[in-house]
């Protein structure tokens, strides 16, 4: 079988086409058969070397594919179930692969595979934004960074749902329209507009409740000055960079305000609340209340442009491998 695989760290010229000996599923595993890979940052800061894993290592932690083969002692997964799962390292980026049977959910017949591929990890993430780290509410303003990318269409959606009035940032006019589409009341387009101001001049100088940043270094400190006295900064990536150090002084100074840096794996770190993160993503698709965008699907072989336009800004909604 073909995967794409990392043997040293480095830029996208890294990423390896190979072919490999189908693995076997070890006790508590089971073998998937790939219908499609997501491609997400998290797989850039691995194949980076900025989160380190041990070489040599099959890019990839997300996917949706067909149950093809059980290990020993596997109970409650069959031989030709649909399956998706997200943060299993080693897993995206290849036809055939082994995902621990505790880590795999079910996906609805009325989903399809590469709908499902594309949910997991950024829908799953924009569930445990708006419901856990900052339980959103009616009648609070947001502010979602790259609101055209894939988790920010997500955050859009499930905030308007809310009620909550969702002020969105872009980098380009297309871009401005899909996140309106998608449930942005407001947008900026903020390679031509100042971000502080107009945000400011949006919500009248009384600020947002909540930032839900995934660009990081760019964005965190207008964030944080766009908050309303007791408002929460959620930091969820950094696209454009790691955030430098922040003295603690400075949520003080900006109204008594909350910092956290959350991840999916913390929020979804026991079988009953992946279960539900995913039923409640998955359930909302297949009910039509939850739409996924798919901005660009790739070969195998393609895993290096898929990065390329990744890191580039080239791209909205999710990318897809199709092995």
């Amino acid at each position: 079988m073909r995967a794409v695989i990392v043997e040293r760290t480095g830029g996208p010229e890294v990423l390896t086409l190979v072919e490999q000996e189908t693995p076997e599923p070890g006790a508590g595993e089971v073998l998937v058969h790939v219908a499609a890979g997501g491609v997400n940052f998290i797989d850039i800061y691995q194949r980076s070397g900025a989160y380190p894993l041990p070489l040599p290592f099959v890019a990839g932690s997300e996917g949706a594919g067909t149950v093809s083969a059980l290990g020993p002692g596997v109970e409650g997964v069959s031989v030709g179930d649909r399956v998706a799962w997200a943060m299993v390292p080693g897993t995206g980026y290849a036809e055939q692969v082994v995902v621990p049977a505790a880590r795999l959910v079910p996906v609805p017949q009325e989903v399809e595979l590469e709908t499902a591929a594309a949910a997991m990890l950024q829908g799953m993430t924009a569930h445990y934004l708006v419901n856990s780290t900052f339980p959103a509410q009616p009648g609070q303003t947001a502010l979602v960074t790259a609101a055209a990318g894939g988790v920010g269409l997500l955050l859009c959606q499930l905030l308007r749902d809310k009620g909550v009035r969702v002020i969105g940032t872009v980098g380009s006019a297309e871009k401005a329209e899909l996140a309106q589409a998608n449930g942005a009341d407001e947008v900026v387009l903020y390679r031509q507009d100042d971000l502080v101001e107009t945000v400011e001049r949006l919500t009248s100088g009384d600020g947002v409740d909540v930032v839900y940043d995934g660009v990081g270094k760019d964005t965190f400190d207008s964030g944080l000055r766009l908050l309303r006295p007791r408002g929460t900064m959620v930091l969820f990536g950094a696209a454009s960079g790691p955030v430098p150090p922040v003295d603690p002084q400075s949520l003080n100074t900006g109204g008594s305000l909350f910092l956290t840096r959350p991840t999916l794996a913390h929020y979804a770190a026991d079988r009953e609340e992946l279960l539900w993160r995913a039923a409640d993503v998955l359930g909302a698709i297949a009910e039509g209340r939850l739409s996924i965008r798919v901005g660009g699907r790739y070969p195998l072989a393609g895993a290096r442009q898929a990065h390329e336009d990744l890191e580039g800004g080239r791209t909205t909604g999710k990318l897809l491998l199709l092995p």
